[in-house]
């Protein structure tokens, strides 16, 4: 790091600055810059000692890092298991549904932590089937028809079709759904069920106009009841999409 006064120094600060600098270790000065740099733009006055002193002071160049500084700090067991157990009492407040992942959260880093009943994708995405339903999964172009139960990482529940009374309809393969989610029931069958857990860079934007105001895991409940075959129809200058 290079700290530059660009105000000229009195002769008595110049010699403090020389000073501070050739009283370095030879391991400090071959690492670091020389900490003053002299300007003589008339337009600038003698810098105050006050100033000279906070900069030379405020300096790495001075004081070489700390060994510990450039370490992380290691997770211990403890604090894991300490936010484990957090994460659970909330769930449980929140009434989470039975076998409910389980996410130990510290800053940005996250761990989820299910029964070996789940399998976790190449994607990222993570899944578990409670029924694996019966015919052919959907492709592009076709309409599924499905219920589903939105969760957030503590276990409450976000959204839901079965509340607002009727299931959502959405034609696959046209980015109306979050990617996740279209991942997630690619490869399910007419009345399967499954439990699909979207991590953040597969999940919804984040926004004061959604659900979600920061990257967190997603958890979905999903029931898929059926898939339709659409077409396009045009009748005149109109023209719209069929599904059946």
């Amino acid at each position: 790091m290079m700290t530059i006064l660009s105000n000229p120094l009195s002769p008595r600060l110049t010699f403090l600055c020389e000073k501070l600098s050739l009283s370095l270790s030879p391991q400090s000065r071959s690492k670091r810059s020389v900490c003053c740099s002299l300007s003589k733009e008339p337009r600038y006055q003698s810098l105050s000692r006050r100033n000279l002193v906070y900069v030379l002071v405020s300096s790495s160049c001075l004081f070489p890092d700390s060994p510990s500084s450039a370490k992380s700090k290691s997770k211990s067991p403890y604090d894991e298991r300490r936010l484990l157990e957090q994460n659970k009492r909330i769930q449980r407040e929140n009434n989470a549904p039975d076998e409910f992942p389980n996410f130990v959260r510290e800053g940005f880093e996250v761990k989820v932590v299910a029964s070996d009943n789940y399998i976790k994708a190449d994607s990222g995405l993570i899944y578990r089937d409670f029924n694996v339903g019966e015919g052919d999964y959907p492709k592009d172009g076709q309409q599924v028809t499905f219920h589903y139960i939105g969760y957030n990482e503590s276990g409450r529940r976000i959204d839901s079709t079965y509340i607002q009374g009727s299931p959502a309809k959405i034609r696959m393969g046209t980015n109306a759904l979050v990617p996740g989610f279209e991942m997630g029931i690619r490869d399910m069958k007419p009345g399967g069920r499954r439990r699909i857990i979207i991590p953040p860079e597969l999940g919804p934007p984040v926004g004061p106009s959604t659900f979600f105001s920061s990257k967190q895991f997603e958890v979905f409940d999903v029931e898929l009841l059926s898939i339709q075959n659409c077409q396009r129809r045009t009748i005149g200058f109109y023209s719209d999409v069929t599904c059946n």
